[in-house]
């Protein structure tokens, strides 16, 4: 039989405990709260999961520079390629959830990898928290400058009819299996009928040695990292893969305008850090991200390589790589392209 006044007993008992859980909730909250307005404390890491050179290093290393600066506290940059950003990416996701490491994100390692790779050692949604995206680029579609001249090969055109007659004889340099390198080249022969040797590498570093050496053709490399060879004349660039022209490079024409009718890919980089890091210090970062990136001399020295520098918010960032991944496992499927 319904009793009232056990329910009155019990509404007693519980008071206190709700009353105690409500004062504990407010404790972890302030604490949270305190620990961001004092974070840092000590050394921050950043992780790029590509060697040094590439545009994932360059991006960590100027966003490095200049949190360092604002917080007073060294920012090191911890390069851990390997497996296509695989490596350095798992690393970050088991590190402590702290806000001492972070990890420079790329469309690769959080876009890319879960459709092309049969298994990942990282859960790119679950086992990360947004912060910010850094930087959105184009690749360029660039050739070795002997190989181009030794084949007449001036235009895109050039290209497409060159490949066609010779099919899978022009070694394709990327940046790593299931990069967005790997994915644009793999995407052009799809769009073109035309085909290639894939010849991966462990970033832009070592892809862009051989491609100037003549060891490989071509490559769909990051603009940043490219950018200084190719105005050096080093490289022989014959377009950009965005539906739009890079104002780095005005006179390089895009993809789509050179026939390749649709073709549309970019890069993106951005930071990252453990599931679970408070949402107080994943804020700071993103504001003390954001505000570096709108100096005047960081925003001319990234628009001068083809980056546009973002700064978005956390809820921004997620909704963008959401996106992103819907869009990119629609390359995959339409490309064919699988690393097992």
């Amino acid at each position: 039989m319904f009793n009232i006044s056990n329910l009155h007993a019990r509404s007693r008992r519980t008071l206190p405990l709700v009353a105690a859980l409500a004062v504990i909730a407010g404790v972890i909250g302030a604490s949270t709260v305190h620990a961001a307005e004092n974070y840092p404390t000590r050394d921050v890491r950043i992780v790029v999961p590509f060697p040094a050179g590439g545009t994932a290093d360059i991006a960590a290393r100027l966003v490095a520079a200049e949190l360092g600066k604002t917080w007073g506290k060294p920012v090191v940059v911890d390069n851990k390629a390997g497996a296509g950003g695989n490596v350095g990416t798992a690393d970050a996701a088991r590190a402590p959830n702290d806000g001492y490491t972070l990890l420079m994100g790329t469309v690769s390692t959080h876009a890319i990898n879960q459709s092309v790779y049969a298994q990942l050692p990282y859960d790119p949604v679950a086992d990360f928290v947004p912060v910010t995206l850094v930087i959105p680029v184009p690749n360029v579609l660039e050739l070795n400058p002997a190989f181009a001249a030794r084949h007449n090969i001036n235009t895109t055109a050039d290209l497409i009819a060159y490949l066609k007659a010779h099919p899978g004889k022009v070694n394709m340099a990327s940046t790593g299996n299931g990069t967005s390198t790997h994915l644009s080249g793999e995407l052009f022969q799809s769009m073109t009928g035309t085909s290639m040797t894939h010849v991966p590498y462990k970033g832009s570093s070592p892809a862009l040695t051989d491609l100037m050496a003549g060891s490989t053709d071509l490559l769909f490399d990051n603009l940043p990292s490219s950018i200084g060879f190719i105005k050096a004349g080093k490289l022989k660039p014959l377009a950009v893969t965005t539906s739009t022209r890079s104002p780095a490079l005005p006179g390089v024409p895009t993809l789509a305008e050179s026939g390749v009718t649709g073709y549309d890919a970019a890069s993106w980089f951005g930071l990252l850090a453990p599931a679970g890091t408070p949402e107080a210090i994943v804020n700071k970062i993103q504001q003390d991200v954001a505000q570096a990136l709108q100096k005047e001399s960081i925003r001319t020295q990234l628009q001068a390589q083809g980056a546009e520098p973002s700064g978005n918010t956390p809820a921004q960032f997620k909704q963008f790589m959401a996106q992103e991944t819907a869009k990119w496992a629609q390359v995959v499927k339409q490309s064919g392209a699988r690393v097992d």
